[in-house]
């Protein structure tokens, strides 16, 4: 046998060695299954590219000039209506993937934050894939938390506006929770 290998083995089992004992601990509740309710939310996001406020920031572009292979924050206003002078009652704060190659799709994450009214402290997380050249499209619900907890479903997206800097996109949001 080799030298080296007959150390190794000395070592190993001169390493003191000593009982683990854990356990995993749960406290069994009975199961009382909570009555689904369904939401429908209606606000409009405001987004900015560019200029001095924005809320969509670009952190990372491929080398080459196209507006896909991008990855942009965002921390945009919601309001009640589409003016931007309109009631906030929450953000919208994720990111942003521009991945299509044909045309510009978005694959979005964004958790929006209801901070005014019976929602106030909950939201509704959205991941899907947002063809942005579409004037209507839909987004999966695919989470949330607060008084939306276990949240699924969809949002119903209409451009509203489009600006050279500015966006306003309109939201149909049906949510199920428990």
């Amino acid at each position: 046998m080799d030298k080296t290998l007959i150390l190794s083995w000395i070592l190993l089992l001169c390493i003191p060695t000593a009982a683990v004992y854990s356990q995993y601990y749960a406290e069994t509740m009975p199961c009382v299954p909570k009555e689904k309710q369904v939401t429908n939310l209606h606000f409009f996001f405001h987004g900015t590219i560019g200029g001095n406020n924005p809320t969509a920031v670009p952190v990372a572009r491929a080398n080459i000039t196209s507006t896909s292979n991008s990855i942009v924050v965002d921390d945009a206003p919601l309001t009640v209506g589409p003016e931007p002078t309109s009631e906030v009652v929450g953000n919208a704060q994720g990111l942003e993937v521009f991945a299509g190659r044909d045309t510009t799709t978005v694959v979005v994450y964004l958790d929006f934050g209801f901070t005014k009214g019976q929602f106030d402290g909950s939201s509704i997380s959205l991941f899907s894939r947002n063809p942005v050249t579409q004037k209507e499209r839909e987004l999966a619900v695919v989470g949330g938390r607060g008084k939306f907890r276990m949240a699924k479903g969809f949002a119903l997206l209409r451009t509203y506006s489009l600006g050279k800097i500015t966006f306003i996109v309109e939201y149909n949001v049906t949510v199920i929770h428990y």
